[in-house]
């Protein structure tokens, strides 16, 4: 079932696809980014300590990139293909950061592991969208 935000962006459909951005891997990654941030936010809730504040912190930046990602997707008519190539670089570097740190707290935490593997997968969706994406250019 296909969410409204995909609807309506299939209306500009020509437009995306004339920045080489792929419908279906746009909304794989959309649906990546989403998943992280709801799971980088629950992971930042609950941590406590001084211990946890570089966990916490990475956590919590995370999630605010892939808001805002999902946000910049969403935008087809402002989009500008070199700013997204930026940030789907800086996603999938602070994504591979979260969860690295997320990783050494794993063993304890259900919250950071859970957190860990959504950094992953959203990560290697943003790569796939990048790899996509410069693959158009080059046909160009």
């Amino acid at each position: 079932m296909m969410n409204s935000a995909m609807q309506m962006m299939q209306m500009h459909e020509k437009d995306l696809s004339m920045m080489g951005m792929d419908m279906a891997m746009m909304q794989e990654c959309m649906e990546a980014c989403s998943a992280c941030e709801q799971a980088c936010t629950m992971c930042s809730n609950s941590m406590s300590g001084e211990s946890m504040a570089t966990c916490m912190g990475r956590c919590a930046n995370t999630a605010d990139m892939t808001n805002t990602m999902m946000r910049m997707m969403m935008r087809p008519n402002g989009m500008h293909k070199e700013s997204m190539m930026a940030m789907l670089q800086a996603m999938i570097t602070m994504c591979g950061a979260c969860a690295e740190e997320c990783m050494t707290h794993a063993d304890m935490s259900d919250d950071c592991r859970m957190c860990a593997e959504a950094c992953r997968q959203c990560a290697m969706a943003c790569q796939k969208m990048m790899d996509s994406m410069m693959g158009s250019m080059a046909g160009s």
